[in-house]
């Protein structure tokens, strides 16, 4: 796998001149918290960050820089391989893992190639044994040199990112002043929780390697268009280059890279669950101009036979709930059919509002 690469590494290099982000996008050590130590400073950092943006950057998570360059190292290979051997792993209607490069984010194409992988219940079976297939498919993996070790990379940082998640509702279900072990049934052993490797060209994907090529900018279409996150929690990795953007205050805030930290916001399941006191953030991420840009958000989602619903008690104060149950599995299944094609309105949590 040996390809020149800008090394995720050098975020250190990031643009001095960008916009300075927006207050309520804090940074938290989380070193001690994920050490199951006490940190009420990290805690409530967290929780004013819920209340306000629904973001904040992460730093001291537990993975390792070596582990983050390997992954990057990964990535840029997958994506300089040529076409036809990322689409024979290309993602179906029926299966939503894979390669893809006409996702649909509000029913609108947006200016990436994406591969996605996620949870598998049987590591000794092939990852398209019945077993091993879900609700959203199954894994595919490319079959070249260097396969073997993309697949160990990605694997591997896949279940760091499991155990720093799994940490991090325990905090914000503790902050809502809740038992943490009420909802970590829902998510620990089983979860449906899924990776992706974000590729923004400078050129349309549909048009790259052609000539005559067109900036992916100048087509109007963003990187990815304005949504919220349906599941938990979303853990970013994101390179040097920027493009992240938070709606916040009447704006549009760009959320630009910070050396040694990942990115979480809080998905529409922590919103329900907090009965709205925590609001699931609108985000964008705009077009590539004169750098390719890379990225890696962890997806974490329940089991599919999860039900949520507004917590009982929020901060100790009992209200009447603002939504109805919502099945995960449901929920999953309508928005992952409205990413792959355009099926009329993706499906929110506000259809479930009372």
């Amino acid at each position: 796998m040996a390809v020149a690469v800008l090394s995720i590494k050098a975020i250190t290099d990031y643009d001095q001149t960008m916009p300075v982000i927006n207050e309520a996008v804090p940074v938290v050590d989380f070193s001690r918290l994920l050490n199951r130590e006490e940190d009420t400073n990290a805690a409530a950092t967290i929780h004013r960050a819920c209340c306000e943006s629904g973001f904040f950057y992460l730093q001291d998570f537990g993975i390792g820089e070596a582990e983050i360059d390997a992954l990057s190292e990964a990535m840029h290979w997958f994506f300089a391989l040529p076409l036809v051997v990322k689409k024979s792993v290309a993602r179906s209607e029926g299966n939503s893992r894979g390669y893809y490069n006409t996702e649909l984010t509000k029913n609108i194409r947006d200016m990436k190639e994406v591969f996605d992988f996620g949870c598998i219940n049987d590591s000794t079976m092939p990852d398209d044994h019945q077993d091993n297939r879900s609700q959203d498919g199954w894994n595919q993996w490319p079959v070249c040199d260097g396969d073997a070790s993309f697949r160990s990379i990605l694997t591997q940082y896949f279940e760091h990112c499991t155990d720093v998640a799994l940490r991090l509702l325990e905090v914000v279900v503790a902050n809502l002043g809740a038992d943490p072990d009420i909802l970590k049934s829902d998510f620990h052993p089983q979860h449906s929780s899924f990776l992706r490797l974000n590729y923004y060209p400078v050129n349309d994907p549909l048009s790259v390697g052609q000539s005559g090529a067109h900036k992916a900018a100048d087509t109007g279409h963003m990187g990815v268009h304005h949504h919220t996150d349906a599941g938990a929690l979303t853990l970013l990795l994101q390179d040097n280059v920027g493009g992240l953007e938070i709606y916040n205050r009447d704006a549009w805030i760009p959320v630009p890279p910070i050396a040694g930290t990942l990115i979480v916001n809080i998905g529409d399941i922590v919103q329900v669950w907090s009965n709205d006191l925590y609001r699931a953030p609108l985000h964008r991420v705009v077009a590539s101009t004169s750098r390719d840009r890379y990225s890696v958000p962890y997806f974490y989602n329940p089991a599919y036979a999860a039900t949520y619903a507004p917590l009982p008690f929020v901060n100790g104060k009992q209200a009447e709930p603002l939504y109805s149950p919502i099945n995960w599995g449901h929920f999953r299944f309508h928005r992952q059919h409205g990413d792959y094609r355009d099926f009329g309105n993706e499906i929110q949590i506000s259809d479930y509002k009372f």
